[in-house]
């Protein structure tokens, strides 16, 4: 558990200097839409992470406790990370001269990429 948790605060920490770079892009670039729209899906990818991080901590912690098995079972959060999705792809639509949709849809996935270069160098290092 100590690993997971050693885990879940890399990835925080790769995002959370990501998403600097990013407003450091939108301040001192000319390319605003596009690192606006990177920021807005690597804002809703790092609310993912955070949530997905969350309920799998929870659905650890249920299958270790034996009392409730009568609860129902926590899931992971599928549905709320495709209507996260949906939502950032709404508001590029709906702003489009402020955010570039296909830096939407790859901000959105910046999520997955700090996922596995975390794990990359976490097994690179043993």
């Amino acid at each position: 558990m100590i690993d997971y948790q050693q885990m879940i605060s890399r990835q925080r920490k790769w995002m959370f200097y990501l998403l600097a770079l990013l407003v450091l892009g939108w301040g001192f670039t000319p390319w605003k839409p596009v690192f606006l729209g990177l920021l807005l899906g690597t804002t809703l990818s790092f609310y993912n992470l955070w949530t997905m991080q969350r309920k799998i901590s929870k659905l650890g912690e249920h299958s270790t406790d034996t009392s409730n098995s009568e609860k129902r079972k926590p899931n992971i959060g599928t549905f709320t990370r495709l209507a996260t999705g949906a939502l950032a792809a709404v508001i590029a639509l709906q702003f489009e001269e402020h955010f570039h949709i296909i830096s939407v849809v790859l901000g959105l996935m910046t999520a997955y990429f700090v996922i596995f270069i975390d794990y990359l160098l976490k097994h690179l290092t043993e």
